[in-house]
């Protein structure tokens, strides 16, 4: 039997790849022991067409509080250094999970979406209240 070559339609390889990065990635995230990390939620993973190069998406409860309100990101940038520093450690998880034939280099950026998401949800409680008052 011969083996179907196309995906179907509007469902590309990097898309599986993608979600089955974010889910090993998660996973493994719950098992590191490190306490900076235990409010990180992975969002998304982004791969190149190669394969070669993911961009993983994070949020965490540490970048939405107060001190990060005013724009700074650093909150962002300490949750992804850490991230960065078990870097290996993540991509050893993903080489051992997965049959891909390479392993892709993992970047961590935090996912703004969630933030704005909040914002926007802020605008139309206000939005609200100005209307009832």
């Amino acid at each position: 039997m011969a083996r179907r070559r196309n995906p179907p339609k509007g469902y590309r390889r990097t898309d599986r790849v993608n979600e089955l990065l974010r889910e090993v990635i998660a996973e493994e995230l719950g098992r590191i022991d490190d306490e900076n990390l235990e409010l990180v939620t992975i969002t998304g993973v982004t791969v190149d067409d190669e394969l070669t190069v993911a961009t993983v998406y994070f949020s965490s409860l540490l970048t939405e509080g107060e001190s990060a309100a005013d724009g700074s990101g650093d909150d962002a940038q300490a949750v992804a250094q850490r991230l960065e520093s078990h870097r290996v450690e993540l991509q050893a998880a993903i080489n051992r999970q997965t049959r891909l034939r390479r392993t892709p280099v993992l970047g961590f950026r935090p996912d703004g979406g969630v933030r704005e998401g909040a914002r926007i949800e802020e605008i139309l409680r206000e939005i609200d209240e100005q209307r009832d008052s």
